[in-house]
């Protein structure tokens, strides 16, 4: 083969398509759709990625971050607003916490974007900030404070919003962490059941401010609210 024969002709190339589009062709919407849901998974993970780095670190280099946790309405305990839900007491209870914060998060950057960010940092700060002041005098680490508040803002805005996807996950949530239900409650004296119930909180006020956001009513339901009940007759002997 002569160097001529053997030179690349680029303007007769075809383009190469990704695998994905091979072995599965999407159309144009649909590709859309598939990049628009990578994205949203890009956040959350890379937050459960800081997640985890600070715990090994603080494995591998022997320290305790337990008191860079929130101790309300301590001056020091402030820098906790920032710090505390990067900071878990085990694996076990980082795990708990990333899976739901994933999924959930997840599902806010899908079907929230606009306002995705926005969401997300209101319930970083609020949280933290009035664990802070109304908490017990102890020190109050994890993300379980935003976990409650991603989940309280999907499931009262499916409910607003009238949408099935939204109820769903969230109701899949605590099916699969029925704790989380009584985790508002005070049962238990290591839980921060006050870190629980202000995301909560949070998430069901954001849920109400950003009612005119986010995806429309599911089909089938806005069908039935549009079918007119059937006329009965008017001498009817049951």
């Amino acid at each position: 083969m002569t160097r001529d024969e053997g030179r690349f002709d680029k303007r007769k190339a075809k383009p190469t398509r990704p695998l994905y589009l091979v072995l599965c062709p999407l159309t144009k919407e649909e590709n859309i759709e598939y990049r628009h849901f990578i994205l949203s998974l890009v956040p959350p993970a890379f937050i459960i990625f800081v997640f985890w780095m600070v715990k090994v670190i603080e494995i591998t280099d022997g320290l305790d971050l337990f008191y860079y946790g929130i101790f309300p309405r301590k001056t020091s305990g402030l820098i906790g607003v920032i710090a505390s839900p990067f900071i878990h007491a085990n694996f076990n209870h980082l795990i708990n916490n990333s899976v739901p914060f994933f999924f959930l998060l997840t599902a806010i950057f899908y079907f929230y974007q606009k306002v995705a960010w926005r969401v997300l940092l209101i319930s970083y700060l609020a949280t933290g900030i009035f664990v802070w002041l109304i908490a017990r005098s102890s020190y109050h680490i994890g993300a379980s404070g935003l976990v409650y508040s991603f989940a309280s803002f999907l499931f009262v805005s499916g409910i607003v919003r009238r949408n099935i996807n939204l109820l769903a996950i969230s109701l899949l949530v605590i099916f699969l962490y029925g704790s989380m239900v009584w985790g508002i409650f005070p049962y238990r004296p290591d839980m921060s059941w006050e870190s629980h119930l202000v995301g909560f909180t949070v998430g069901v006020l954001l849920a109400i401010y950003y009612r005119h956001e986010g995806p429309g009513p599911t089909k089938f339901i806005s069908d039935m609210e549009d079918e007119e009940p059937a006329d009965e007759p008017e001498n009817l002997n049951l």
